[in-house]
């Protein structure tokens, strides 16, 4: 009886055994059989309505039929999604262009940029209507609240060369992005960097529902991009049809984005519940303008090697770019695996 007791259980126990492992091994033929690569994403900053274009690109299969498997993680400005990307810690990132190409000028990150999601720049300062800034003259000798670091601090100086101020005559003062909108409402600071897709958030933040006075920098300096896309170096050059691939299902998203800003907002808010539907539509609808402006009529996504090359003249001539001739397009931008017409 024992004898057969034993030998019940050993085969109840071989036979758990096998069943465990035929499982096991049907899942790991299912992950491989999925043929999906991992990838990490960073938005440009937090998960705004203006990152609605990646989770449209999720939401609707994009980046599964272009073979991936995407994470989206919020980023927290050009400079540190950068860093992150050049560590390893995400595969692709989006930053503003222009703070990419300065950024670039003081330290070698191994970082690329593959195809511009704004052809226009949203950098701007903001201000409310009775704070004394209605031009860009107006902001000589007042105080800009902002995180440091951010776009529109980093790239301060060049707008301030472009309309004819001082970048010096101006301060800036260290604030948290989250605190932006309340220090202006409560008149802390005369001022707050802010993309210019941000209007409809700042006016809904004042309790007088004041208007919103936007300084923007792409309008001062038409040439220069907005946010890109951003990789590793080595991945751009050792995978690219990865990267072209992955770009043309972002730029997919981005395309839905732009023909329906209402319908992309509520793809958002399945996956930032947060989201304020209202306030995502009106910056999805501001930003349409900034990614296919009105004489713009290449492909979404499109790179020009000359635009590139005045843009860096620019910051040359605002010494936001200390060497001249030390940044050169190529180590800038990889133009190869940016959208062609």
């Amino acid at each position: 009886m024992r004898l057969r007791r034993s030998v019940i259980a050993l085969v109840t126990v071989l036979g758990l055994a096998l069943v465990s492992a035929c499982n096991s091994g049907d899942d790991k033929n299912k992950a491989a059989d999925s043929g999906l690569t991992k990838v990490s994403y960073l938005t440009s900053f937090n998960t705004f309505g203006r990152e609605a274009y990646a989770y449209v690109a999720l939401d609707k299969g994009y980046f599964k039929d272009a073979g991936f498997d995407v994470t989206i993680n919020p980023g927290s400005g050009t400079v540190d999604v950068m860093k992150l990307v050049a560590g390893g810690q995400a595969d692709y990132g989006i930053g503003d262009f222009t703070a990419v190409v300065i950024t670039l000028g003081k330290q070698k990150l191994p970082v690329t940029t593959v195809g511009m999601v704004h052809q226009r720049s949203m950098a701007a300062i903001m201000s409310l209507e009775g704070y004394g800034i209605n031009t860009p003259k107006d902001l000589v000798g007042k105080q800009i609240g902002d995180q440091p670091g951010s776009t529109n601090t980093v790239m301060f100086p060049v707008y301030a060369n472009a309309v004819g101020i001082d970048p010096n005559s101006v301060k800036f003062i260290p604030s948290p992005p989250p605190a932006l909108p309340n220090l202006l409402a409560t008149k802390k600071v005369d001022g707050i960097g802010q993309f210019v897709v941000g209007q409809p958030l700042i006016e809904k933040a004042d309790p007088k529902h004041r208007k919103a006075v936007t300084l923007s920098y792409g309008k001062a300096l038409p040439d220069l991009y907005g946010n890109a896309i951003i990789t590793r170096s080595d991945l751009a050059k050792d995978h690219p049809d990865q990267v072209k691939k992955f770009t043309g299902a972002l730029l997919k998203g981005l395309q839905d984005t732009v023909d329906d800003p209402a319908g992309s907002a509520a793809i958002l808010k399945k996956y930032v519940p947060n989201t304020d539907l209202a306030v995502a539509t009106q910056e999805l609808t501001i930003m349409k303008d900034y990614t296919k402006p009105a004489d713009f009529t290449g492909p979404l996504g499109e790179v020009d090697v000359d635009r590139v090359k005045t843009i860096i003249k620019l910051l040359e001539a605002a010494k936001a770019i200390k060497q001249p001739g030390s940044v050169t397009p190529d180590d800038v931008v990889t133009v190869s695996l940016a959208p062609k017409a």
